[in-house]
């Protein structure tokens, strides 16, 4: 009769830590069971899949498939062009594949989307129609070379009975619009009823033209799905447009190769027991005598089974070029039955995803690793009813530690809410790496430290003393909303030195110094304070930390205290905002007290971003929140040369490179004291979109014009230098170009000329 008056006096003198306890078991009860979705969880969860992955892959290559690789660097443009290369190449690579090589499978992940024009076919065509139509000679020319021409025709009759898989894309477009033609579906709409089929619609596609298509029906669409951090995890291996489903790339080679069995939806688990719809579970591939059953998702996806690292020494996979192909360079014994996945991974043209195992992988890997899973029945699974899984979990660990926590001293609770965290850790680490199975770890885990943090109170107590700290630290160094923003996690900032990319500049102001000389003290005290409070506010109001002053110059920074990918594009916004402020307190200041005082006054503005030291330095007396390193450096001579080149504004190339949404001036290309390298020097006009079209035609012709100098084409760079300064004759830029080009002609051409601007002096 003892354990009910314990229980109601255990209850009554800890209810308040209950019911504190049991918020984070409902919060992740019901982000479990899909009642309110938390995306904070999802994004751990994503991590911890992410961590597994890595920490499980094989690292092994797998030597039945080769990627054959187009690559564009300088000695495959110079043998073979530049990409897209030219059907009849296409031709001669897919000829060579199975004629030479003996290859057994040609995958492309690429598309045949538009007719190639590059033979002059249609050109002929035309002269044998209209002008030359008389003229027998070149009739019987063209007719005899025609064919030979034709490089759709010839890159379709390398794929004609061959084991081919066409590759091809949807789209999401909203006027759906369609381009080429697409294989047949493998499933129709509606396969059996009441079943929800995958729901990845798409409203268009682009997909190979019709010569190509019709001599190699079989193709794979190679889109892959992307989480909403950005990471491509899973694979679609059907989709559906206009009522039907199409395969992927990956599962039309691995059919291929299997024999071309039919694709049916599997088994699938009801969504409520009281509901008749279900979800997808699998689908089964049938042969005659036998069946596959392959995983997926509700949207018919599968968890990639990625084999290691990407790219060609990643070394999942073989990396062959095709230039080397093309050419006979590659042993035969690497290609001879294997399958191939032909496509380019070069930056800028190669498809590239981010994934778990990196930011930037190919996306023909992607598709190699599902291939490569499905040859060996390998696959990661999270199961229909994880759901109900974790719920069950959740409740289990989040009422024992509800319930035994606060009878433990603070040791103890701690060993035992430590023990908890690791058990979850590694039964979830055990399903995957024993069974492949996929859980969410997020939530349980989330509460279980939730409720240790909320019994014991040190992650209050914790949380209040870093929030002091952090203001007292930071308070005089950057604007109070950046310290506000910075005490909601303040455990990320501290003020010991690091490195980071970061942007700096300097402002200084032209012209004061002159002024100073004409104005009483007090009026030269109240002119500085309102000039550095106006630009001060600009600087705050773009998230930047203002370092010093220095006599009549600013110098700030931004990316530090609080890290942003938007650092270089925030500095600039405030370069151009701070010009605006000082042509605003021109125009104040040119009435009242100052009328006869000759009122004009300038910016100078360098901005360079790279590597910097960023933290509180400076000796026992005085310290501040501060950057050093050459990078500082170059920003502050960089804001020497505004005065040169008649601008504002002047920033390093690696500004401009962070900072494409603004539309920029290439000014020069410079070597200033100190720096052997020489670099290009630019000044931002406006953000892209308002540039009006006088002045777009302006800097095209100025970048026509800097081609022109540089090449030392004397006559050419004088007459465009000329109209630009019929365009803007006062402008300091095209002045100073001018006298560099009459100087220029009156010399002979230099072989060794860099045109390098050396700057001397600080």
């Amino acid at each position: 009769l003892q354990p009910k008056p314990l229980t109601m006096h255990f209850m009554k003198r800890h209810w308040q830590r209950l019911l504190l306890s049991l918020l984070p078991l409902l919060l992740a009860l019901m982000h479990s069971l899909g009642v309110w979705h938390l995306d904070a969880i999802d994004r751990l969860d994503a991590m911890v899949y992410d961590a597994r992955m890595r920490s499980a892959m094989p690292n092994t290559r797998d030597e039945r498939i080769v990627i054959v690789d187009v690559d564009v660097d300088e000695k495959s443009l110079a043998e073979f062009g530049r990409w897209p290369w030219s059907r009849n190449k296409m031709a001669d690579l897919t000829q060579a594949l199975f004629g030479q090589y003996h290859i057994a499978l040609l995958g492309f992940d690429v598309v045949f989307a538009e007719p190639d024009v590059s033979s002059g076919l249609n050109h002929l065509k035309e002269l044998a129609a209209q002008k030359l139509s008389h003229d027998t000679e070149f009739l019987a020319q063209f007719e005899q070379l025609a064919p030979s021409l034709d490089f759709d025709a010839r890159f379709a009759k390398s794929l004609q009975d061959r084991p081919v898989v066409l590759g091809y894309y949807f789209s999401s477009d909203q006027h759906g619009r369609t381009n080429g033609v697409l294989p047949a579906p493998v499933m129709p709409a509606q396969t059996q009823p009441n079943r929800s089929v995958p729901q990845l619609d798409w409203s268009g596609f682009g997909a190979n033209i019709a010569v190509v298509a019709q001599t190699a029906p079989l193709a794979g669409f190679f889109n892959s799905r992307t989480d909403a951090d950005g990471v491509v995890r899973t694979l679609p291996l059907v989709a559906r447009y206009a009522g039907q489903y199409y395969e992927s790339l990956a599962l039309a080679m691995f059919r291929r190769l299997a024999g071309m069995p039919q694709v049916t939806p599997g088994e699938s688990a009801p969504l409520r027991q009281e509901s008749a719809n279900a979800v997808l579970e699998n689908i089964v591939l049938k042969w005659p005598d036998k069946t596959f059953t392959i995983p997926v998702d509700d949207a018919g996806g599968i968890l990639v089974p990625f084999r290691g690292k990407g790219g060609p020494q990643g070394g999942s996979f073989k990396y062959v070029s095709a230039g080397d192909v093309l050419s006979g360079r590659v042993p035969a014994a690497q290609l001879n039955g294997k399958v191939v996945l032909l496509g380019t991974t070069a930056p800028g043209i190669g498809d590239v995803r981010a994934t778990p195992v990196s930011a930037v992988y190919p996306g023909i890997e992607v598709q190699a690793n599902v291939l490569s899973g499905l040859l060996d029945r390998r696959f990661l699974v999270k199961p229909a009813h994880s759901g109900s899984y974790e719920a069950l979990l959740i409740l289990v660990v989040g009422l024992t530690l509800t319930w035994v926590l606060p009878m433990l001293r603070a040791p103890v609770a701690v060993t035992l809410s430590v023990a908890v965290l690791a058990a979850l850790w590694g039964i979830n680490g055990w399903l995957y790496q024993s069974y492949s199975l996929v859980f969410g770890l997020a939530a349980v885990w989330l509460m279980a430290a939730a409720i240790f943090i909320l019994n014991v109170g040190y992650g209050y107590m914790l949380a209040a003393r870093s929030r002091r700290e952090l203001i007292a630290l930071f308070g005089t160094y950057v604007p109070p909303e950046v310290v506000r923003e910075m005490v909601k996690d303040p455990d990320n900032y501290s003020m010991r030195a690091r490195s980071d990319e970061l942007t700096v500049m300097f402002c200084d102001m032209r012209g004061f110094t002159e002024m100073s000389e004409r104005l009483e003290p007090l009026q030269l005290q109240q002119l500085l304070n309102h000039v550095f409070s106006e630009l001060t506010q600009v600087i705050g109001a773009n998230r930047g930390t203002v370092d010093k002053y220095m006599g009549d110059c600013v110098m700030a920074f931004w990316g530090a205290p609080i890290v942003s990918p938007t650092h270089a594009q925030l500095a600039v916004k405030t370069a151009l905002e701070m010009a605006q402020a000082i042509s605003r307190i021109n125009q104040a200041y040119k009435t009242g007290a100052f009328a006869n005082t000759g009122f004009d006054i300038g910016l100078g503005i360098g901005l360079n971003t790279g590597q910097m030291f960023v933290g509180d330095m400076g000796s026992n007396i005085r310290r501040s929140y501060t950057v050093i390193g050459d990078a500082v450096n170059l920003g502050s001579r960089l804001e020497g040369l505004c005065k040169v080149y008649g601008v504002s504004v002047v920033a390093s190339e690696s500004t401009r490179l962070l900072a494409s949404n603004f539309v920029w001036q290439e000014l020069d290309l410079v070597r200033v004291k100190g720096k052997q390298q020489s670099i290009a020097i630019f000044t931002p006009l406006t953000a892209v979109g308002q540039l009006s079209k006088d002045k777009a035609r302006e800097l095209a012709l100025w970048d026509t014009f800097l081609a022109a100098y540089r090449a030392q084409h004397h006559e050419e760079s004088s007459d465009l230098i000329a109209q630009l300064q019929r365009l803007d004759g006062s402008k300091t830029l095209y002045v100073l170009y001018a006298q560099r080009v009459t100087a220029q002609q009156s010399l002979p051409q230099l072989p060794d000329w860099d045109g390098v601007t050396n700057f001397e002096t600080k």
